[in-house]
């Protein structure tokens, strides 16, 4: 549904969405391999798919965080938290020990007062770190400029300063560009990437208790995580990038292209043909380069054209504002994680997809209060979608026991399409666990369907060595994540089948059945797709059950824009969209 929405958006705004292009945010990359062709399919392309993990460009995510370390990380208090880091870079001597900066004239002394006083005009600029060391050196030139100068010119009889400003000029151009002076500034105001300040920052941690430090601290060197993504993000927007040299050289560039085709035209204009001499060049009858281009548009006219779609400039681009965000289990992500993808759209034109029911990651925001109200306060609406395509009805009764049991009494489930005729069982073992799946799995095995062993990864091996193949024998299947030609796999909780599923109890799934013509909400599908109406799309069924999201509508004032948040599974997940008007 989220797509389809995505499609009719990029259908109704393609001005707007084909410039800015529509971000789709999905828990892992199965899943979005497994959506990747849909809205191509759609007609679409100007769409960027990517995980948390994937949204910082130059950046893979390929490493593991423990549960404690992704959920310290996630917190919204690690924004203040790397904001305090980052100011604890910014240093000065300490009183009593300044630093002595050797130079041709006699050292230098760079002392807490004059550190003290660049860094307080450094940081009443209110810019980010980076760009605010210019303000920083500026200082400190100028203070050891005043000190060489007064020592040089001064006058011992109590008269003014012999050096006049040409010569105190040349002394603050001088100390400018000693190598000492540089090195000084680096230490006490460093120019940080956001990656090496999040590697120094997770190698000793600051600013959090012991337990929370001790559970994200690693070495130097580890792999990047998923969790680290926004702390890296967060990091870059607190740093900023002084891109003053860059843009220095590429007007130096631009100046020397300029001058080139210049002379490219006055040579043009040289040699030209002297057959209407006798006319004023403007009455001539032969027009030449020079007649018709400036030399600044023919510089431009060379210049290498970027032919590359919105959604691959996006993907380049850290600082690349979206039309259109996309979020499926949305209930998943971190307030860090909200952080970032809140930068990626100012407008919030968002379409939120999760069910906070089903949240599982220690870091997840939960509900769509805790994840909307930072951000919109309380302008939203919420709208639930209630019937259930996908999971069977004898599922779902027993799962929606767990809401009740945790404190809603009044929860009701979506209403769910079809219905295998099998009731759920449990049992409770003392011992021997691995003998009973064993034997369970013997009993329930069969030629019509797969069978899926869903443990703790600890019992695994036991429960391998003792769990029959699909004929029934004992043995170690040849690996633990299953296939399609096997009857039985072993899986640990967390695993995902598909978009969505997630593993974590002993379950068989068997050909499926046809929706109860008699529910009210296959009625309404048939009649939809026997008129060709809308719900034709909206999870008709084509050989295999599916879950339509049941969501949120959120509606925001910002820009003029509604919002609008949905959702799908046990409660009904939510969406957010922001739409452009």
């Amino acid at each position: 549904m989220a797509l389809h929405r995505a499609a009719f958006l990029l259908y109704a705004h393609r001005e707007l969405l084909a410039k800015r292009a529509v971000l789709v945010v999905g828990p892992n990359p199965a899943f979005l391999g497994y959506i990747g062709e849909v809205l191509p399919a759609l007609g679409e392309t100007g769409v960027l798919l990517a995980t948390v993990g994937e949204l910082f460009p130059g950046v893979t995510a390929t490493g593991t965080d423990t549960p404690e370390a992704a959920e310290v990380k996630g917190r919204a208090e690690m924004a203040e938290v790397l904001a305090r880091a980052v100011r604890d870079r910014q240093r000065i001597p300490e009183p009593g020990e300044p630093l002595v900066i050797a130079h041709d004239d006699g050292d230098l002394i760079l002392d807490w007062t004059i550190a003290y006083e660049a860094r307080e005009a450094a940081r009443e600029a209110d810019v980010p770190h980076n760009l605010g060391r210019p303000y920083f050196a500026f200082r400190i030139i100028d203070a050891l400029t005043e000190q060489l100068a007064e020592r040089i010119g001064h006058d011992p009889y109590g008269g003014p300063n012999f050096l006049g400003p040409d010569d105190i000029a040349q002394l603050g151009k001088a100390i400018a560009a000693s190598p000492e002076v540089h090195a000084a500034i680096e230490e006490l105001w460093p120019t940080l990437t956001p990656q090496g300040f999040l590697t120094d920052f997770l190698e000793e941690p600051t600013g959090l208790d012991e337990e929370d430090a001790r559970a994200i601290r690693r070495p130097r060197g580890a792999p990047w995580t998923p969790a680290d993504v926004p702390l890296l993000d967060e990091a870059a927007e607190l740093l900023g990038h002084d891109d003053s040299a860059e843009r220095a050289a590429a007007e130096a560039e631009r100046a020397r292209q300029i001058a080139y085709a210049q002379g490219v035209l006055d040579v043009s204009r040289a040699s030209r043909t002297y057959e209407f001499e006798d006319k004023d060049e403007e009455d001539a009858e032969v027009l030449l380069a020079h007649n018709i281009i400036d030399a600044e548009r023919m510089a431009e006219r060379q210049e290498e054209a970027d032919h590359r779609s919105a959604a691959e400039r996006a993907a380049a681009d850290r600082t690349w504002a979206f039309g259109h965000i996309i979020v499926d289990e949305a209930q998943e992500l971190s307030a860090m994680a909200w952080r970032l993808l809140m930068r990626r759209c100012p407008t919030r034109s968002m379409t939120l997809v999760g069910d906070p029911a089903q949240t599982a990651e220690a870091g997840g925001c939960g509900s769509w209060e805790n994840i909307l109200a930072p951000y919109v306060a309380d302008r939203w609406e919420y709208t639930r979608l209630g019937v259930n395509y996908r999971t069977p009805v004898e599922i779902m009764d027993v799962a929606a026991e767990v809401p009740r049991l945790a404190g809603n009494p009044d929860f009701r489930p979506p209403s769910s399409v079809r219905s295998t005729g099998v009731r759920p069982w449990a049992r409770r073992l003392a011992d021997d666990l691995a003998a009973a799946v064993a034997a369970a799995v013997a009993a329930a095995a069969g030629d019509d369907g797969r069978l899926a062993v869903i443990a703790p990864r600890d019992l695994h091996q036991g429960d391998r060595r003792t769990a029959p193949r699909g004929d029934g024998r004992g043995g170690p299947e040849p690996d633990a994540a299953g296939g399609a030609d096997r009857p039985a796999s072993g899986e640990g909780p967390g695993v995902r089948h598909g978009p969505g599923r997630r593993a974590g109890a002993v379950r068989r799934e068997r050909p499926v059945r046809r929706p109860d013509p008699g529910h009210p909400a296959a009625r309404r599908a048939v009649r939809a797709r026997a008129a060709g109406g809308p719900q034709a799309h909206r999870g008709g069924h084509t050989g295999r059950s599916h879950t339509v999201a049941s969501g949120g509508r959120v509606r925001s004032s910002d820009a003029g824009r509604p919002w609008d948040a949905t959702g799908s599974g046990l409660s009904g997940s939510g969406w957010v969209t922001s739409l452009p008007p």
